[in-house]
């Protein structure tokens, strides 16, 4: 196989030179000690990422229809458009604050459900997942965020479609980079649980260095790692260009496909909509790798794409009768 540096770190498919005769045994990588311990912490805490609970996303409709005393909901967005308008009952808590808040501030257990709510469903469900992995099973993030809830919510989803690259759509198959070492933690902890909470605080504080725009990865699609988070057909009928595909429910905590996302070069992760990415990116950043979710994800390109093959691809572009009218309060 040809190594294609120009096209995100993937290689490009080629039929072997020699048809028949036995590729040479690669050698095994092994990966760094801290790596193991996280990994192993995690698989014996549940292995979630790998679980029918992942993503934990919840709509707008069953979100609305479970508001009650057994619901929390917790608004993320800043302290001023919090008090423009809400879900009744919502508490306002921005991401930096949610270990501490559900910490020391709440029974977290007492709820059936702690839902997480941003602007679009992006920022949410990166602290899902974290969340999740420390241990907060009732915790969803509102798909759509509160641009799913009310029109007049500022809605980011409106603004955020676009179809504007999907002429510059890949179709060529990529393979993955060669397998190394995960990313070094250097937290200087030696146990699992030790270097998760050292991680797992450091994430809560940098989310906006965890999304990016389509924009800025079409512009410059050779900087970047991309990983695209869907269906091998989804895949097959248009991709960001060099985008490799990465399989849904066989990556995460997999080892061998772990050590093919090189350590040492800006990742980007995509799907439909940048609710499953954003959970993807957040236990790769877990890691240490240097990943990032594209907001909106194919939504943000291809979205007339989308909605032409909506039937025949089971493709999520967003409508405008995605946006209920539930109420707000002041």
């Amino acid at each position: 196989m040809i190594f294609l540096s120009a096209c995100s770190g993937g290689q490009k498919q080629t039929v072997p030179a020699n048809e028949g005769t036995t590729p040479p045994v690669e050698k095994q990588v092994e990966i760094n000690n801290e790596a193991k311990l996280l990994l192993n912490y995690l698989a014996k805490n549940g292995d979630y990422v790998n679980s029918r609970e992942f993503p934990s996303l919840i709509s707008v409709e069953p979100a609305f229809e479970a508001l009650g005393e057994k619901t929390l909901v917790i608004d993320m967005r800043r302290p001023e458009v919090y008090k423009k308008g809400h879900i009744k009952g919502a508490v306002n808590v921005e991401i930096p604050g949610l270990p501490e808040f559900l910490t020391g501030k709440i029974k977290p257990f007492e709820y059936d459900k702690i839902i997480l709510v941003s602007y679009s469903g992006q920022s949410s469900s990166y602290a899902t997942l974290l969340l999740r992995l420390m241990g907060y099973g009732n915790v969803f993030s509102l798909r759509l965020g509160m641009s799913g809830w009310n029109p007049k919510m500022n809605n980011k989803w409106a603004a955020g479609i676009s179809s504007e690259y999907e002429s510059k759509l890949d179709t060529v198959t990529y393979t993955k980079a060669p397998a190394g070492d995960f990313p070094l933690l250097n937290t200087g902890k030696t146990t699992g649980v030790e270097i998760f909470d050292a991680r797992v605080t450091l994430l809560f504080s940098e989310y906006e260095n965890a999304a990016i725009s389509a924009d800025a990865v079409f512009s410059n699609s050779e900087k970047y790692y991309i990983i695209n988070y869907e269906r091998k057909d989804k895949y097959d009928t248009g991709h960001i260009p060099g985008a490799i595909r990465y399989k849904p429910g066989g990556t995460l905590g997999v080892i061998a496909e772990m050590q093919t996302i090189p350590a040492d070069k800006e990742v980007v992760v995509y799907c439909g909509t940048g609710h499953n990415s954003a959970f993807v990116t957040a236990y790769l950043r877990l890691f240490g790798y240097n990943a990032k979710t594209l907001r909106f994800g194919n939504n943000s390109f291809m979205h007339d794409k989308m909605v032409r093959e909506e039937n025949t691809m089971s493709w999520q572009p967003y409508q405008k009768a995605d946006t209920k009218n539930f109420p707000v309060v002041k």
